[in-house]
């Protein structure tokens, strides 16, 4: 698309390529939701600009720090330009609302109507641009009576369903030591933003893409749904263990480390049985098939953790790959750095960052044979790329982008440290 300033969509990058080359997005949101969205279009060649205020994104916060550089950050804003712009003045919302113009997609995940009551909404800004599309990432959608509702993770997680079915039964419910519900959403967020963009091919209209916190995570209660209204049954929490499906669960080692393994296929658990040296299970009436084996899930898991705690881990995995039983230990992060697999393919990338130098941030995912994507960059500091933005792609001058950071509207023509 052609932009307010004129210049194309690979300004500003380092290296183009990527089945998105070509493409602009400006990112508006915030934390973890938004930006993992418009990060997964950065990684395969959009040219993603991030807006962001003076006193920096919250994730900035989030997590470790070293040297006073936020790592999180380093991962989360990679391949993005930064732009600080202050939204909350009217020139700045005018910068904003040409960068919009000339954008082809929109990531934002501000409480619904905030857009609207700064005239950036999409019926505003499609006006000019009717091919825009706006991705809008909230707690519990644009609409519906809990829509005003601030959207943190942990709240709908918990709305979802999805938190009352994970950890043991025996405890209150945990939660994954990761932000799963924003994840979850942004990759929704992305998916409907290619679509979009599949039927602006053919219509020549943007759309807006409505993807919240809750309903991502909801998705994925999709086997206990048509249990409950079928049967009546409520999902409950299951510890390790996947109800109705066994030998799928974790088990002890001798040396204090715990395997995960999934051997309820009858051929599997064959295998497994005869690595144990008791291949007569597999004959025994009580685990001779699956719902047998299901029905029997406590004794079969016994048994299994009886041979287990006789191995160390490392034997145990040897012997179950030798008998072609999935199984693995359950990695730590350190493991993950120690595994040839995750260096050959390319999920753990270096790339440079002004102060800490190389810096490991995980790959791109999935895989594309013809037109991959790449970590082109690690993520810049607090309006690292203000002027490149204002000057480049909107095209003003210097004595302008001086006047606007001195009465701050914008930050960053003037260089700082801060990450």
């Amino acid at each position: 698309m052609t932009d307010a300033g004129g210049d194309n969509a690979a300004n500003g990058q380092e290296a183009s390529g990527g089945p998105l080359a070509g493409l602009r997005v400006i990112e508006l949101g915030s934390t973890v939701a938004g930006p993992f969205c418009a990060r997964l279009m950065a990684d395969f060649g959009a040219d993603v600009i991030k807006v962001e205020q003076a006193d920096g994104d919250t994730i900035r916060t989030f997590s470790h720090r070293k040297d006073g550089v936020s790592l999180y950050n380093a991962s989360m804003q990679r391949g993005k330009r930064i732009a600080s712009i202050n939204l909350r003045t009217d020139d700045g919302r005018e910068l904003v609302r040409r960068l919009c113009y000339g954008a082809d997609i929109v990531v934002e995940n501000f409480r619904p109507g905030t857009l609207e009551r700064w005239g950036l909404g999409y019926e505003d800004l499609s006006k000019a641009n009717a091919g825009l599309i706006m991705v809008r990432i909230s707690g519990f959608g644009q609409d519906g009576p809990y829509a005003p509702r601030g959207g943190y993770g942990v709240v709908c997680e918990a709305v979802s369903g999805l938190r009352e079915i994970t950890g043991d039964p025996d405890r209150p419910p945990p939660r994954v030591a990761t932000s799963m519900a924003d994840y979850i959403a942004g990759l929704y967020g992305a998916f409907g933003a290619m679509m979009a963009l599949n039927g602006r091919h053919r219509t020549g209209r943007g759309q807006i893409v409505d993807s919240s916190l809750f309903e991502g995570s909801f998705s994925f209660m999709e086997p206990h749904v048509p249990v409950f209204q079928q049967l009546g049954i409520v999902a409950e929490r299951a510890g390790p263990l996947l109800p109705g499906n066994a030998p799928n669960s974790i088990y002890p080692s001798r040396d204090g480390r715990y395997l995960v393994m999934a051997a309820a296929a009858n051929g599997v658990f064959a295998r497994l049985v005869d690595a144990m040296g008791k291949p007569e299970l597999a004959s025994d009436p009580k685990f001779s098939n699956g719902v047998a084996r299901a029905e029997n899930q406590v004794e079969i898991d016994g048994l299994i953790a009886e041979w287990s705690t006789t191995l160390d881990l490392e034997d145990l995995e040897k012997i179950l790959a030798e008998a072609k039983v999935p199984a693995a230990r359950i990695y730590t992060v350190e493991d993950i750095f120690n595994d040839p697999h995750y260096w050959a393919r390319d999920m753990l990338v270096q790339v440079d960052e002004p102060t800490l130098g190389p810096v490991t941030v995980t790959g791109v995912v999935p895989k594309l044979s013809q037109t991959p994507g790449a970590v082109r960059w690690a993520g810049r500091g607090i309006g690292a790329d203000t002027a490149d933005v204002l000057s480049g792609t909107l095209g003003l001058d210097a004595a302008e982008m001086q006047r606007l950071e001195e009465n701050g509207i914008v930050a960053g023509i003037t260089p700082r440290k801060d990450s």
